[in-house]
């Protein structure tokens, strides 16, 4: 490797922590501090003064494009199922039905059904206000419920076809998706339950809150004592939204290619209409239905948006910062790293798959850069099933979320954490899950040799 590679790597680590440092200790708000690591990184890389600012921006914009109109939809989603009392009705199904002791094992569940067709930013908006209100009714830390919550939407977002990520690994690698979802279950179901129950309940107690926090008020009814909506009703307002993703990802298998009925399909399934329409059938079911007047829908709709605003601002720049990564090669030296590396394939395939999850922050381009590198390589060696290997990249892809995520602020600002708290819960319970299902695959590779 030449020394201009080892210089962006070394910058890229030092950036990481100094991004960290200004915001755990200068205590400087974390957009800003964002903003200036990606600037430093981009300088010492070298890259041309007249593209900085652009490239930032392109990824902040890129990013903010997709993750602004999903945390708002699901938002409004969520404050509907809170002020109807929807969320409190699931709440109390799920812990009369597993007991208040079992109640992380049910978040896990609910986890891998919903997240199954869905991005983990879907996922995690649709139930974070069953999380909230499961933890009030409980008295018991978010930490404990979320955890399993977030380690079952990653698991699946990572791991396991229909999910689109997965998917594209599989198609890169030639592999079946029948036997890649059953060796992802095996793989993964362990591994949710590691990094999710089982950690959970391990860090918990070591990770003090706010009592106050402006998310969690939104999604809580602060006890208020008022019939409850049907369950079965309530349970289908928030599973629309995956059941019309599940029919756009099926619909050329069920409808003639490029038909208009298809297109209607493909088109309804996208996240951001299907959480749309999901949004607008609550204002119906979870609303007028509960007799709340159309005055009162449009300020739950409106009132609710204002704590999303950090959000949104902080999931954009830690994709600005991610973009600033790629153009200055960071990405590109950390490519020629492994590949200079004598390692087994399916090691390789995880552990690039990992460095481009810590250089970029995105799963998905970690998921699919890794797979289209390996995959020529897979051709021109035997013993490696294709479907471990997509599995292998998959858990790579997961691991260490941190600062250039917007997984990771989401995680932090929901759940009202430090950025030191964010790394000891969600940062631990990913790298559980990539480290788990490395370990899983291989084992599965020694068996089915």
């Amino acid at each position: 490797m030449d020394s201009h590679s080892v210089l962006l790597l070394v910058s890229a680590a030092v950036a990481v922590v100094g991004l960290i440092f200004l915001i755990a200790v200068v205590k400087l708000n974390p957009f800003i501090s964002l903003f200036l690591a990606s600037l430093a990184l981009a300088l010492v890389a070298g890259m041309p003064l007249g593209s900085i600012v652009h490239s930032f921006e392109a990824g902040f914009g890129g990013t903010m494009g997709h993750i602004a109109i999903i945390v708002a939809l699901g938002t409004m989603l969520g404050k509907m199922m809170a002020e109807s009392g929807g969320a409190d009705q699931i709440a109390h199904t799920l812990i009369r039905f597993f007991g208040e002791k079992n109640v992380p094992w049910a978040m896990v569940l609910i986890g891998l059904i919903v997240g199954l067709p869905a991005f983990f930013e879907v996922g995690f908006v649709l139930l974070i206000p069953i999380a909230f209100t499961v933890a009030r009714r409980t008295n018991t830390s978010i930490v404990a419920v979320g955890l399993p919550m977030v380690a079952a939407l990653s698991v699946v977002h990572g791991l396991v076809p229909p999910h689109p990520a997965a998917m594209l690994a599989v198609a890169i690698y030639g592999a079946s998706v029948g036997r890649t979802i059953a060796y992802a279950l095996l793989v993964g179901i362990p591994a949710a339950i590691l990094a999710g129950p089982l950690y959970a309940k391990l860090i918990a107690p070591h990770v003090q809150l706010a009592e106050e926090s402006s998310m969690a008020a939104e999604f809580v009814d602060h006890g208020r004592e008022r019939s409850l909506p049907n369950f079965w009703l309530t349970l289908f307002t928030i599973l629309l939204p995956v059941i019309l993703m599940l029919l756009g990802s099926w619909a050329d298998a069920v409808m003639p290619p490029g038909s208009v009925a298809g297109r209607a399909l493909h088109l309804a399934g996208n996240d951001d209409m299907a959480l749309l329409i999901g949004t607008l059938l609550s204002f119906i079911s979870l609303g007028r239905m509960r007799g709340f007047s159309r005055e009162a829908i449009l300020r739950f709709s409106n009132e609710c948006l204002a704590p999303t605003a950090t959000i949104t601002l902080l999931v954009g720049a830690g994709g600005g910062f991610g973009r600033i990564l790629q153009d200055s090669g960071v990405s590109r030296a950390i490519v020629s790293l492994a590949m200079n590396s004598h390692i087994h394939l399916l090691l390789l395939a995880w552990l690039l798959a990992a460095l481009m999850r810590l250089a970029t922050g995105s799963a998905t381009v970690a998921m699919v850069t890794a797979a289209q590198i390996i995959a020529p390589i897979a051709m021109h060696t035997t013993g490696v099933h294709p479907e471990l290997l997509a599995i292998a990249t998959g858990a790579g892809s997961l691991i260490f979320s941190h600062v250039n995520d917007g997984g990771f602020w989401l995680v932090k600002e929901y759940f009202g954490m430090s950025v030191t708290q964010t790394i000891r819960t969600w940062s631990v319970c990913e790298t559980i899950i990539s480290v788990t299902g490395l370990i899983l695959a291989g084992a599965l590779s020694v068996v089915l040799r």
